[in-house]
């Protein structure tokens, strides 16, 4: 890579000045299961899922930035290129503490693909501790 470049040149202009990209010829990400649902989970534990992923095109896979939509929910990925053909693993995890009922928590996965931007979502019914039961003996 140039001098005074970064990957992030590669992720917000995939396209030369003169031609526009061929999609064909560059990284594509493809989630084996883009959902993952907990199910019932209770407030106090926290959870993770790893999402598996494939680089499907004919180019290095560069992920920039995954980002969850509050501070409850914390991406790891790979931080180098993933090559053609070969597969990657971002974890996610979920707090669950402050929040109750059914959770929706969209993944922003920003990288060298076409469009640049790729979701993956965690579910999860949400309870809180000591719902179980009424307190009655």
């Amino acid at each position: 890579m140039p001098k005074g470049s970064s990957n992030a040149d590669l992720i917000r202009n995939p396209i030369s000045a003169d031609a526009p990209a061929d999609a064909g010829q560059m990284a594509s990400i493809n989630f084996s299961q883009p959902v993952f649902d907990f199910g019932d989970i209770d407030d106090k534990n926290i959870v993770s899922h790893t999402f598996e992923f494939t680089n499907t095109g004919k180019a290095p896979l560069v992920i920039a930035h995954v980002r969850g939509n509050c501070g409850c929910t914390v991406p790891h990925w790979p931080k180098d290129p993933i090559a053609p053909g070969a597969g990657g693993k971002i974890e996610v995890r979920f707090d669950p503490s402050g929040k109750e009922g059914p959770q929706n928590k969209p993944i922003v996965v920003t990288a060298n693909t076409y469009p640049n931007a790729t979701n993956i979502t965690i579910m999860a019914n949400v309870k809180a501790s000591g719902e179980s039961g009424s307190g009655e003996q």
